[in-house]
């Protein structure tokens, strides 16, 4: 009896690792009960949880190993970026245009340029004040996700302005950790050095997604009947932090792997489904980084540092708002969308609080700039619902207090931007040529120096060790050697070129440039395994039977890249991916919204409905299965599945889809439809003048619809169609490209 209550009684040492995870869960799990209650940001809950279980909190238990938290953020920070590029994915990358590029690189620029100057003027050493500009320059997207949600507003047109800038934003902000890393260990500026970086990242950036996209989504594809959800969550989790590591080997960031990674798993059919899996995850992780953030706020540091953060403060609301706003304006947004983008990045947030830990890392930074920044984003976090709030307002008082020359001025570039541009054949030609060069030479060296690498040392003991492999490497590379060499790209505008003789000899040697790239290609490949002599002789062979199977090699490239484009497009082509169109006038916009299975809208006829007499807009069309109905007429019914796509302001859209919730279940949000375009229309000397819009017959001709019209400055948007057209009206047309143009001409 004794023994068994001594054995009872004995203490049992449980490691620090899980005593410290397990204060750190239940203090974040208090701090952002109470943030919720308290309608705040969950991020800056989370803040406040690390400062309560941190050293400089004495009135709480603290963390004791402080090593085995930061390996913890660290993966915080993996699973992080691993989930943005699974939301965001290339794709989107490559398809966020001109909008966003312009806002993000004119806020990148504005800030990085103030950041450095502020930190200068402080009296802080270079090194400080080029990190501070990089911090100061990134808004935070996990902060405006959560807001957009929290506020309901992710469905109006300006928030799909602002994602597209933080898809920019993070892709920049990763470039700028290679660019600072570079910066930091040579401790100087040189230009050479940040160029190779440069070109180095997009070498292996090219590799990755073109491997990437071509083997991953093949593996899930066949393996998809054998994968559970735990396996598929461990599978996606294993892929991650291989690519963390590769990325770690070759010298980047952990945190690119984990992006690129989630970028191309993101091109796959089961990305929603991952992303659900792994969304559990990334919170936990994400939530011990966070807290990790808070630990590092030290009160003595916040009060002897109280006037940089407050300029700093001042810095980053006033600087992000007025930077973006000036952004989205330069790219053609009217006023009040680029007030609203510009007012939403206002904050900076998880990536700031990386590259601080990069300089903290490095050791190139000064110990109080680490808190100050936390402090900083602390304060915008919880600022931003209020920026984000108080936007509609102040853009209306903006407006009545400018001058009526610029806002009108605004407004006429707004408009102007809007309308289709077309690029010249000249720049689709050499657009293709240049992405056919970089693609296939980069794929090119990756291989040669795979082959020299692995492959050669593999077979140099043997007799013909050296022919072996470089017979292993022509083989691998024919097919794109033949593609780089005499694969034809932008036939048509080629061939439009070639009606007019000025244009053969450039087109003639953008030709010879590729065909004599590839000879170059080959005989480097051939030098690096053989002596000059054989060399020179194994190069006529080589280009002998590269002569011979012209066919073959055209064959093998065409099934490769046939099966990268598969992969590439086959989420889309499965099922169409959520992305917000924005083929719209003035303050309207797309929107697209499924009918639910059970639906009391089903069955019931568009003049049933009157919904546009409700809420004022128009339902351009309606996608049933595999049949578009575009422009649907009065008498068209909706059935269950039906995907509709509408056009109306923010507001418009946003009652129409309470309108949805009243009457049905489980309505997701749609993609664009891209099947229609918007097309703008000056009305002088046409027979339509002085009629009513039915009476014009437009909808008859054009298979569209009038969804705005231009009178005297006046806009109207969806106009009844009892409206009587006059002479300049400007009308804006919604429907087939085809018919519209056959209009236009007649």
């Amino acid at each position: 009896m004794p023994m068994f209550l001594s054995s009872t009684t004995t203490s049992v040492h449980l490691p620090d690792l899980i005593s410290d995870l397990g204060l750190i869960l239940i203090t974040a799990a208090i701090a952002v009960l109470l943030f919720r209650i308290l309608k705040q940001p969950l991020v800056l809950g989370y803040l406040v949880a690390g400062f309560l279980a941190g050293s400089e909190f004495d009135f709480f238990p603290t963390v004791k190993d402080m090593h085995s938290v930061e390996v913890w953020a660290e993966i915080g920070v993996i699973f992080l970026l691993f989930s943005l590029g699974l939301e965001f994915s290339f794709k989107k990358l490559m398809k966020v245009g001109g909008t966003a590029s312009i806002t993000a690189f004119t806020q990148i620029i504005f800030m990085i340029t103030v950041g450095f100057f502020v930190g200068q003027l402080m009296g802080w050493n270079k090194m400080n004040s080029i990190f501070l500009g990089v911090i100061l320059s990134i808004s935070s997207t996990t902060i405006i996700l959560k807001t957009f949600d929290e506020l309901g507003v992710k469905s109006q047109k300006f928030a799909g302005n602002v994602i597209g800038s933080l898809i920019v934003q993070d892709i920049i902000a990763i470039l700028m950790m290679v660019l600072l890393s570079t910066i930091a260990v040579s401790q100087q500026f040189s230009g050479m050095e940040l160029g190779l970086a440069v070109l180095k990242l997009i070498f292996f950036l090219t590799i990755w997604f073109v491997v990437g996209i071509f083997f991953i989504p093949t593996l899930l594809k066949k393996a998809k009947h054998l994968l559970t959800d735990e396996m598929m969550l461990i599978i996606s989790l294993a892929l991650c932090l291989l690519m963390v590591i590769f990325a770690a080997n070759v010298g980047f960031s952990p945190a690119l792997g984990a992006f690129i990674m989630g970028s191309i798993i993101a091109e796959t059919t089961q990305a929603e489904h991952i992303e659900h899996l792994v969304k559990p995850v990334k919170d936990l992780f994400g939530a011990v980084f966070f807290v990790s953030v808070g630990m590092l706020i030290n009160p003595e540091t916040l009060v002897e540092y109280a006037i940089p953060v407050a300029i700093l403060t001042f810095v980053v609301i006033f600087g992000q708002s007025i930077s973006s706003t000036i952004g989205a304006l330069l790219s053609g947004q009217p006023l009040k969308q680029s007030i609203q983008t510009g007012m939403s990045l206002s904050q900076i947030g998880e990536f700031s609080f990386i590259i601080a830990t990069l300089g903290t890392t490095l050791k190139v930074t000064s110990d109080f700039l680490y808190p100050i920044v936390v402090a900083v984003s602390a304060v915008t976090t919880f600022t931003t619902p209020f920026m984000v709030k108080f936007a509609v307002p102040f853009s209306g008082y903006l407006e009545k207090k400018l001058p009526r020359k610029w806002v009108k001025r605004i407004q006429l570039y707004s408009a102007n931007t809007e309308e289709i541009k077309s690029l010249s054949n000249w720049q689709i030609v050499l657009r293709s040529y240049l992405t056919q060069v970089i693609i296939h030479s980069i794929i090119i060296v990756a291989v040669i120096l795979l082959s020299s690498n692995f492959i050669l040392p593999m077979v140099q003991g043997s007799k013909f060790g050296h022919a072996i492999a470089a017979l292993i490497t022509l083989v691998i590379l024919s097919p794109f050697l033949w593609a780089l060499s005499l694969r034809r790209v932008a036939v048509k505008e080629v061939y439009i070129l070639m009606q007019e003789r000025k244009h053969h000899g450039p087109i003639i040697m953008l030709v010879l440039f590729r065909i004599v790239l590839t000879l170059f290609y080959i005989g480097f490949v051939l030098n690096t395994f053989f002596s000059t002599g054989v060399a020179f002789v194994a190069f006529l062979i080589a280009i002998g039977a590269y002569i011979l199977f012209p066919k073959q090699l055209h064959a093998v490239y065409n099934r490769i890249e046939s099966h990268f484009i598969s992969n590439f497009n086959d989420r889309e082509t499965r099922k169409e991916n959520k992305r917000q169109n924005t083929l719209s006038p003035w303050d309207g916009h797309m929107a697209d919204f499924n009918i639910a299975k059970e639906s009391n809208l089903a069955g019931k006829t568009l003049e049933e409905l009157k919904i546009r007499e409700q809420f004022g807009i128009n339902i351009v069309s309606i996608r049933r299965g595999d049949v578009l109905i575009n422009i649907p007429i009065r008498s068209e019914r909706l059935f269950p599945g039906d995907e509709i796509s509408i056009i109306g302001t923010d507001d418009q859209v946003k009652e129409f889809k309470i309108y949805l919730d009243k009457n049905e279940i489980d309505v997701p949000e749609k993609v664009e439809q891209t099947d229609i375009i918007l097309q703008k229309l000056e009305l002088k000397n046409r027979v339509c003048i002085g009629k009513t819009i039915r009476e014009s017959q437009i909808r008859e001709k054009t298979n569209g619809i009038i969804v705005g019209v231009e009178r005297n400055g006046k806009r109207i948007l969806n106009p009844e169609s009892h409206l009587v057209l006059e002479d300049s009206d400007i009308l804006w047309i919604a429907g087939e490209k085809k018919r519209i143009a056959e209009f236009m001409k007649a």
